[in-house]
């Protein structure tokens, strides 16, 4: 009779602290307990993948392209975009530092950054086909080599410069201010688009004929 209770006691003990254990509402207590998540745990606000340091962006020329569409506004297809993570300063010097001079940088973080030209396009007299290329560029104090490659669907620093096909040279110029967070977008140019590039103490432009 003793083992029997025994028993029966251990077993309602070990079906609680499952239950318990299963139990994801957030406990009572200051309200700002729900937004401290101890390392190594998850955060089961968002038990999916947790946002990245360097947030992918996407950019369209015409500019809002996918807003114009919506709106009966646009083209059925745009001329370009450009697909790109987003590193931010922090304080650091990027330039000559962060970023080498003289060394392949993959115009953001994580993934290699992509352009997609969706009908031919000139730059600096060299005509570019239609299709997707990695875009990447090598700075120097003056000026950015920018290249197109087409080693698709890569990690950002590990570039196959076996697959170069187009390269152009644009000057630098120097900000006053500086830009925090690394930017890319088009804005509309006489024959086409100019694509800006700007971090830190920074901008250059790539011109794009279409």
């Amino acid at each position: 009779m003793k083992i029997n209770l025994l028993y029966k006691f251990l077993l309602t003990a070990f079906i609680g602290g499952i239950l318990c254990s299963c139990n994801t509402e957030p406990r009572q207590g200051n309200k700002n307990d729900s937004a401290i998540v101890p390392a190594g745990k998850i955060d089961l606000t968002n038990p999916l993948s947790q946002m990245d340091k360097s947030p992918m962006d996407m950019q369209y020329f015409p500019v809002d392209y996918s807003k114009l569409k919506m709106l009966g506004k646009s083209e059925p297809l745009p001329y370009a975009r450009v697909i790109f993570s987003r590193p931010q300063k922090n304080g650091r010097k990027i330039f000559g530092n962060v970023v080498k001079y003289g060394e392949p940088w993959r115009l953001g973080a994580n993934e290699a950054t992509e352009i997609e030209f969706f009908r031919d396009a000139i730059i600096q007299n060299q005509k570019i086909p239609q299709g997707r290329y990695i875009i990447y560029c090598i700075p120097q104090q003056d000026k950015w080599t920018i290249i197109l490659n087409k080693d698709l669907f890569t990690w950002g620093l590990k570039i196959d410069r076996t697959k170069d096909v187009y390269k152009f040279d644009i000057p630098v110029t120097r900000l006053n201010a500086p830009i925090e967070v690394f930017s890319m977008e088009f804005e509309n140019a006489k024959d086409g688009a100019n694509l800006l590039m700007g971090w830190d103490d920074v901008k250059t432009i790539l011109s794009i004929s279409f």
